[in-house]
């Protein structure tokens, strides 16, 4: 096919903004990105959509809601700036991008346990606002149809993780910190992909209920404080973790609770510890990796960084080590789902989601 050229947009887990990318793509294996930015969201607008989120787990399922359906719309204003932005930015005639891949804000993802009851995900945002705003076709609700067939509805971006990286060595792994952790990893002959555990969720909480920021800069909190083994061993003693992957989390299936009694720099450097054991308990589900490239927030963490690699074992870096933008391959990973949708290829398959049978998804609107 030829490529396409393709908008992805992706505002994560971590709540603090957005991401837009331009990536030339058939939806295989070229990948060509053409430019990228971020917009944070302002201090009012991240209160609101946490409230949002917050306000969505108290929901047997998604349904109309006065404050929900107020900041989707905010939602789809925000990333109509950030398409208008990047495609200045770019010097990107309006009518040379083909599609562009809208994830939204996932507010409440509760995917099917392994009983066999339904699941559902929740990802807001107006997509038909955007489309009319843009004047662009957008392409959105990526997840449904996977957890409608029984998948885990996540993680999405592991397809591109695997076109991205087809002429690296194996085995390796791809390690995402957003929000939530996740990753993607990759032998000569086999592959997969899941949710490890909070990625920077629990870390950017404290930091913001003790009054130091949004998040900890540097991992100066964490690196001043100590770990307290006691209370990271408790907080790891959860069937979740023992349970076989393919499977994924809520944001807030974890809670800041039981640092409760630490001090803001103990507290911190226990949550990041978590996040980095969480990670050496992932890779006990999967084969021996020789190196982690990990993209997203928490590769600008070097406190975070050093306790991955320190209670691994495994040398860890940064995706730009291989060329990629960390900041950019989630953003990019929508466009290409966007063009995969388009051509009604697959977005999940059973190595990474756990559905029954390779899946496609998407809905199109404009």
């Amino acid at each position: 096919m030829k490529p396409l050229l393709a908008l992805g947009l992706m505002s994560g887990t971590s709540r603090d903004g957005i991401d837009a990318a331009l990536l030339l793509t058939d939806g295989e294996t070229r990948c060509e990105p053409k430019g990228f930015l971020s917009i944070g969201y302002e201090p009012d607008f991240q209160a609101r959509l946490g409230e949002a989120c917050a306000r969505a787990t108290e929901l047997v399922r998604p349904g109309p809601d006065p404050l929900i359906d107020a900041v989707a719309a905010e939602l789809a204003g925000l990333h109509t700036i950030a398409v208008h932005r990047l495609l200045a930015a770019t010097g990107t005639p309006r009518e040379d991008v083909a599609l562009i891949g809208f994830h939204g804000h996932t507010i409440a993802h509760k995917p099917a346990p392994k009983s066999g009851n339904a699941g559902w995900t929740w990802q807001i945002g107006d997509a038909a606002l955007l489309s009319t705003a843009t004047r662009l076709p957008v392409i959105h609700d990526f997840r449904s149809a996977d957890v409608a067939a029984g998948g885990q509805g996540a993680p999405l971006a592991p397809g591109y993780h695997r076109a991205r990286s087809a002429s690296l060595g194996r085995p390796i792994g791809v390690l995402n910190l957003g929000g939530v952790g996740n990753l993607t990893w990759f032998t000569d002959d086999a592959w997969g992909s899941f949710d490890t555990g909070p990625g920077n969720a629990l870390i950017d909480d404290w930091v913001r209920q003790n009054g130091r920021g949004s998040y900890d800069k540097n991992g100066e909190l964490a690196g001043s404080g100590s770990v307290a083994e006691t209370i990271l061993t408790a907080m790891l003693d959860l069937p979740w973790f023992d349970a076989p992957p393919p499977k994924s989390l809520d944001r807030d299936d974890f809670a800041t609770t039981a640092a409760r009694t630490l001090s803001p720099a103990d507290g911190a450097a226990t949550l990041t510890a978590f996040t980095a054991e969480t990670v050496r308990l992932a890779l006990g589900h999967v084969p021996p990796l020789a190196r982690l490239l990990v993209t997203g927030g928490g590769r600008h963490n070097p406190v975070l960084m050093a306790m991955i690699e320190a209670r691994t074992g495994v040398p860890t870096g940064p995706v730009e080590a291989v060329g990629w933008n960390g900041d950019a391959l989630e953003a990019e990973a929508f466009a290409w789902l966007a063009v995969r949708s388009h051509q009604r290829l697959p977005l999940s398959w059973p190595e990474t989601t756990g559905v029954p049978a390779p899946m496609t998804g998407g809905t199109r609107v404009g």
